[in-house]
């Protein structure tokens, strides 16, 4: 038997199944008897979220100037957070929760990346937390894992492993898709074949466990493979044994009639803030922290199409009830021409890995040498951020 773990799916159980005949490949999962009631979710934004669109500083005079038509106003919409910033009327059911100090913004900050402005690229050094492209064999959520004082359990609603929780520790994957669900007359050949196996055998009991869990979580509706139905079923998940999840929502990469394409984007982000809040129930939402982070941010000055191209700062979003929300945090750096990067970009102030490591901190104890020195190397940590 290998040290590889075992990442947990429908259509990935039943593969490894058939390869184990021959040669046994997969290790059994390991459970936390007694998990805390910390919740933990990273949610990635694929494609390069604007963050200058969704947390506008109307504040600043040069954002009308670079923006003629995606800065809004007051009368176009605008919802005023601060007397400086103001979030898109897309993400208006929102403001319950930053009301009540359940969600929050952290403005102007990017990964270490800073090249080519390649999606692959941004996202891998997002997922990996480390300084350089060549940093990804593992993700900083699965290092995370191996520090956290008791065990905890970890799950990718995905329907393929992802690089944050990708590693040395075991981590699941599962996918809310109904077509790759295991008949049961596959259920029992498996069952058959490895009664003789205690630790396969273990498996394959989990593996049929979480399937007939979320056949009850869905019942008689169909299971679709939409960012609620990812938020629906990681908070389920989140309610029993797990305590670490993972999703994404794409759909950011916004050159073209931005408007629209942003819109969209910014509706399901919203729709998984609220479905998690709204599945985990207030007890569990008390101690639950989610972080929504991607991998750069967009242009400045819009272009000529009505959108924006890709850029470097950019903003985070944080939730929970284990936050402190209800205000943007984050040095600004201004928006004139002299304060740009590279005369195009949001100069970022800040990491947006410090941001993932001081909710990891704050939810599972982990320490500052063991988040800058393991799960972000590489991360300049400075006094205690005020959101937690």
């Amino acid at each position: 038997m290998t040290d590889m773990p075992l990442i947990l799916s429908r259509r990935g159980f039943l593969a490894s199944a058939c390869c184990a005949a021959a040669m046994p490949l997969v290790t059994p999962l390991a459970y936390a008897e007694m998990p805390g009631d910390n919740r933990y979710v990273a949610i990635i934004l694929r494609g390069a979220m604007d963050g200058l669109d969704l947390v506008q500083p109307y504040g600043d005079p040069a954002l009308r100037i670079a923006r003629p038509e995606l800065a809004l106003g007051a009368d176009q919409g605008l919802i005023d957070l601060d007397s400086f910033f103001g979030l898109n009327p897309v993400a208006a059911p929102l403001m319950p929760l930053w009301k009540a100090g359940e969600l929050g913004f952290v403005h102007a900050v990017s990964t270490p990346y800073r090249n080519m402005r390649s999606h692959f690229d941004g996202q891998d050094i997002l997922e990996a937390g480390g300084m350089n492209l060549g940093d990804k064999d593992s993700g900083w959520l699965n290092r995370a894992l191996s520090l956290t004082n008791t065990p905890v359990k970890a799950i990718d609603i995905s329907s393929a492993r992802e690089i944050i929780l990708s590693g040395p520790n075991p981590a699941d994957v599962w996918s809310p898709r109904a077509d790759m669900a295991m008949g049961s007359d596959e259920v029992g050949f498996l069952v058959r074949l490895y009664q003789s196996d205690p630790q396969f055998a273990a498996v394959l009991k989990e593996a049929i466990g979480i399937d007939q869990y979320t056949d009850l979580l869905y019942k008689q509706q169909k299971r679709g493979d939409g960012v609620k139905d990812a938020a629906k079923m990681a908070a389920s998940l989140l309610k029993e044994r797990y305590r670490i999840a993972s999703f994404s929502i794409t759909g950011w990469d916004t050159h073209v009639q931005q408007k629209s394409n942003f819109a969209n984007a910014a509706r399901n982000l919203t729709d998984a803030i609220l479905t998690l809040r709204d599945e985990l129930g207030p007890d569990a939402w008390r101690k639950t922290a989610v972080v929504a982070m991607t991998e750069f941010g967009r242009t400045v000055r819009q272009n000529a199409n009505a959108g924006t191209d890709h850029g470097t700062g950019g903003c985070c979003i944080i939730a929970g009830g284990a936050i402190r929300g209800g205000h943007v945090y984050g040095k600004w750096p201004g928006l004139k021409d002299e304060n740009l990067l590279d005369n195009r970009d949001l100069n970022p102030t800040g990491d947006v890995r410090a941001v993932a490591a001081a909710l990891l901190s704050k939810q599972f104890g982990l320490s500052a040498a063991a988040l800058t020195g393991t799960v972000f190397p590489g991360l300049s940590q400075d006094d205690r951020p005020q959101y937690i």
